[in-house]
């Protein structure tokens, strides 16, 4: 907090593009060659998306300990665009050169920007997932999932019950200073640093203990193989890119290692020099689709689940405001809380005609497929502005030939299907797919 931070702040130095351009391409050939990379991130990764960092002179910490209030207007996180550095990086996961993720950020950025959940160790928390200590079940939000400001610092409940044990609390998973960083996140990390060659620190002050121990391990793992093999390169290295000096940068190899740059710039430039596109953000939304449907030709009564998930098709995700059905013949039903369950009576509509052939070529005890598309209206929680979607989801009941044999058929056949819906903030514009 603001007692970690100085009054009077460490200068920012900002090397020439020439100079950056030069250890770009050091940097670009050390990761050409490394195993095993691993990148740590801070707050410096997230200001060019408009959300301040803590020690640097206009820091939120600078700003407390002077008794300063900002004088520059910052971005809502929820409505922060992931920045170069974010889509660098995950094509960098995508390409499977990076092999972890460590940050102290709580901004949510990096798995809004598409790091996985396996990839990443976040240190600190993330302010769009809560928890149950009860199952162990995590939630991921599209809003703040912490605790409300009138709780005790250390009380963590959100105020929400876990939807899967029913009564225990859901609490956030945000760390306050003095307390212990969580044990999975941190021997994951811990692990990446011992396997890594190449440690890369992006926009971090490397103040933060227990977390700057971590690029400290392999950096000291660098300077001891540097003092066995003087005549050549170690085989691990530490790279860190912060506009302001840092305790870890006697660990740097040489010079070339230890950038002053706004983190954006470098990415840009060792992107270029991998001939590697940075890529665009898009929100992407994984949604399952559950029906359960009575396959009785007479009719009957059918329900449909909607439910966001996170790219594990497992963690909940919470992105809906609400769901609206609509059926070929029914009047609309809209739901506005989690679980998005809706039902709907009367008969599976028309016959598919090319189920084995035509209709009129199926044998008497051949089943009929009888489907019926529903409109699902979607509207978002909007943090990019993002619009409401209708997606056209078809329901399939398979039928008995011999409509009069009520035992011939199975009467209520459930099925599940995944959807990844892309918006494209840049033009506003949705896209809905089946995923694999």
């Amino acid at each position: 907090m603001a007692h970690t931070a100085r009054k009077n702040p460490k200068k920012e130095i900002f090397e020439a593009p020439e100079v950056i351009d030069r250890k770009a391409k050091v940097l670009a050939d050390l990761i050409r060659k490394s195993k095993h990379l691993v990148v740590f991130t801070g707050a410096g990764v997230s200001t060019s998306a408009g959300i301040p960092d803590f020690r640097g002179p206009e820091g939120v910490w600078t700003l407390m300990a002077q008794g300063r209030q900002a004088t520059k207007k910052s971005v809502d996180v929820l409505q922060a665009i992931p920045t170069k550095t974010h889509m660098a990086l995950v094509e960098l996961q995508e390409r499977g050169i990076l092999k972890g993720l460590i940050s102290q950020n709580c901004d949510g950025l990096h798995r809004r920007s598409g790091i996985r959940a396996d990839m990443i160790s976040e240190l600190h928390g993330n302010t769009n997932i809560e928890y149950c200590k009860n199952c162990g079940k995590e939630f991921l939000r599209d809003f703040y999932a912490v605790a409300p400001d009138n709780r005790p610092l250390h009380d963590h409940r959100t105020g929400r019950k876990c939807p899967i044990c029913m009564t225990h609390p859901l609490h956030d998973t945000i760390i306050h200073f003095s307390e212990d960083l969580p044990l999975g996140p941190w021997t994951r990390a811990e692990a990446h640093c011992e396997k890594a060659d190449l440690c890369l620190v992006l926009g971090s002050s490397l103040t933060v203990t227990p977390a700057n121990e971590l690029p400290q391990l392999v950096g000291e793992r660098a300077a001891a193989q540097g003092k066995k093999q003087q005549t050549q390169q170690p085989d691990t290295n530490l790279v860190i890119c912060n506009l302001q000096d840092t305790d870890l940068d006697y660990l740097c190899p040489s010079p070339d290692h230890r950038i002053y740059a706004r983190t954006d710039d470098l990415m840009e430039r060792v992107m270029h020099y991998l001939s590697l596109p940075v890529p665009d953000f898009y929100v992407r939304r994984r949604l399952i689709v559950e029906t359960d449907v009575d396959a009785n030709p007479a009719g009957g009564r059918h329900v449909v689940t909607v439910k966001g998930v996170d790219e594990d098709n497992s963690t909940p995700a919470s992105f809906l405001r609400t769901v609206k059905l609509v059926t070929a013949g029914g009047r609309p039903r809209i739901v506005k809380t989690e679980p998005f369950v809706l039902g709907w009576r009367g008969k599976i509509g028309d016959m598919e005609e090319e189920q084995n052939g035509s209709v009129a070529e199926c044998g008497a005890d051949e089943a009929k497929i009888k489907s019926e598309t529903l409109t699902l209206a979607l509207e978002f929680m909007g943090n990019y502005g993002e619009p409401g979607f209708e997606l056209q989801h078809t329901v399939r009941a398979s039928m008995p030939d011999n409509e009069s044999n009520p035992e011939a058929y199975q009467q209520r056949q459930v099925a599940s299907t995944v959807y990844e819906l892309v918006y494209n903030p840049r033009n506003g514009t949705w896209v809905g797919l089946l995923y694999r």
